[in-house]
């Protein structure tokens, strides 16, 4: 069974819904929220990864609740022949999907981790990092 990422975008009038809560409860589905926000208007985004056999019902749901739903299509290359290791990504990546590892202090690159938010893409000295549709 799969994983999947998927961005959700909310409303003010859905942000208050137990939407996560009946994705589990009632779909079965396993939930990992790897970032969200939610901005003065109760509007927001949520970046998960969903895993289960009823994921297209879990889809459905939450159409039917007028949460648009977004697959996470692109998908960000690490080019290592590029890559000098000075760091400056693992600064920016806010989930760890970049890091240094010690003592080699070489840069290291888990894309599970990755949100595709494209910090490291815009900060990288070398263009070691690539956005891929």
């Amino acid at each position: 069974m799969s994983s999947k990422k998927i961005i959700l975008r909310f409303t003010a009038a859905t942000s208050d819904k137990p939407i996560i809560y009946n994705l589990v409860k009632d779909y079965d589905l396993m939930v990992n929220i790897i970032k969200a926000h939610i901005n003065p208007e109760k509007e927001g985004t949520l970046v998960l990864e969903l895993t289960g056999e009823r994921y297209q019902e879990g889809i459905n749901f939450l159409e039917e609740q007028n949460i648009k739903v977004q697959k996470l299509a692109e998908q960000v290359n690490y080019n290592q022949d590029r890559c000098t290791s000075c760091g400056t990504c693992t600064d920016a990546c806010p989930t760890g999907a970049l890091h240094l590892e010690r003592p080699a202090m070489q840069v290291q690159f888990d894309s599970d981790k990755c949100i595709v938010c494209q910090m490291c893409v815009k900060v990288c000295p070398m263009k070691a990092m690539e956005v891929c549709f």
